[in-house]
């Protein structure tokens, strides 16, 4: 294995039980040096408590927990090599900036030389030399969320954990530190494990991203391969906007509902829902393809997204369309729509 794929950290068949109900249940991950990893599903589904046992803040029932081969599952937090940066921020309000970021290493009875050096680093890494001797009072909320994680960063943990890190941020502000926050992990070189329940964060800022259910892992890889091949059902619906077509596949391999019919390779004969992104449903010539008709329009600046009742579905069907140059739509508008198999899943 070469050094890029190597895992700082194995989670190992790891569960986590709170009585009668499973929070956790053997979930098996991989995290990679210097990779932005994000922990991502519905409230609920188990992210948060297995950030908790990196952390130290929980203890496995089973499994193991190892960093760069050494296990650490029996290791209090303040042992561990890690740092969890908390959606609170839970900034010192009597404390400057630099004070706040030096607090920690004055605690590990660093030299000065070096405490004065680290923060200095960290407060340009970060961008916030220049509000180096305000207090949190006198910051906005990206300007605490960046403290916040200089905080966690000037202590050069091997991981940072980050639980809701965007959190309590407006969403225009959100985007902007999304694209932040990827900057500074490149930058500090530090692997960040980053847990969410916001889809298009992890799309944004993951180089890979495990999704999870009810503490079960249902599927692991890069946003890319998330986004265009979903596992099942569940990861789909979850990831992004999609189509489900409920049908069922002939004994010739072709999937086939009213008014569409299409011939898939080695299907299996039976039930089947097919899946397809509004992207990849196209608008074809009068005739050629699945009839439908305008039921509602949604304008998002860039695209338009049509909704489409057809036959082949109860729940019209979602199409995207460029809105700059593109023919203007009217609800009550009939269309026929083409659905390639290539860009499609089938769930059976």
């Amino acid at each position: 294995m070469n050094a890029e794929n190597t895992p700082i950290l194995r989670i190992d068949s790891v569960s986590k039980t709170f009585g009668p109900v499973t929070a956790v249940g053997g979930v098996s991950l991989d995290i990679r040096e210097n990779e932005f990893f994000a922990l991502l599903g519905p409230s609920g589904c188990g992210k948060t408590t297995l950030l908790r046992m990196l952390a130290g803040f929980e203890t496995p029932n089973s499994g193991q927990i190892l960093l760069e081969g050494r296990d650490i599952s029996p290791l209090p937090p303040e042992k561990r090599p890690l740092n969890l940066m908390f959606q609170s921020y839970a900034l010192f309000p009597h404390m400057t900036v630099r004070q706040n970021l030096a607090y920690g290493l004055e605690m590990e009875r660093l030299a000065k030389s070096e405490i004065v050096r680290r923060v200095n680093e960290t407060l340009a890494t970060t961008d916030l030399t220049t509000f180096a001797d305000r207090k949190p009072d006198q910051l906005s909320g990206g300007q605490k969320q960046r403290v916040a994680l200089a905080r966690a960063l000037v202590k050069r943990p091997k991981v940072l954990l980050l639980d809701e890190p965007l959190g309590a941020l407006d969403k225009k502000l959100r985007e902007k530190m999304q694209l932040e926050l990827k900057r500074m992990q490149h930058e500090a070189g530090i692997t960040f494990i980053v847990v969410t329940h916001d889809q298009e964060e992890a799309l944004v800022m993951a180089d890979r991203m495990a999704i999870l259910k009810d503490g079960k892992l249902l599927q692991c890889g890069s946003p890319e391969e998330i986004y265009e091949a979903p596992a099942d059902r569940f990861v789909a619906n979850f990831i992004g906007v999609m189509n489900f077509i409920d049908g069922r596949v002939n004994d010739r391999s072709v999937f086939e509902v009213p008014g569409l019919t299409l011939p898939f390779d080695r299907a299996s004969a039976g039930a089947a829902a097919l899946a397809v992104r509004p992207e990849n449903i196209a608008i074809a010539a009068p005739g050629e393809g699945l009839a439908g008709t305008v039921a509602e329009i949604a304008y998002h600046g860039l695209d338009r997204v049509l909704h489409v009742a057809t036959p082949a579905s109860p729940i019209p069907l979602q199409v995207r369309v460029q809105a700059n140059g593109a023919a203007a739509h009217k609800v009550g508008d009939a269309l026929s729509l083409k659905i390639d198999p290539a860009k499609c899943r089938l769930f059976q």
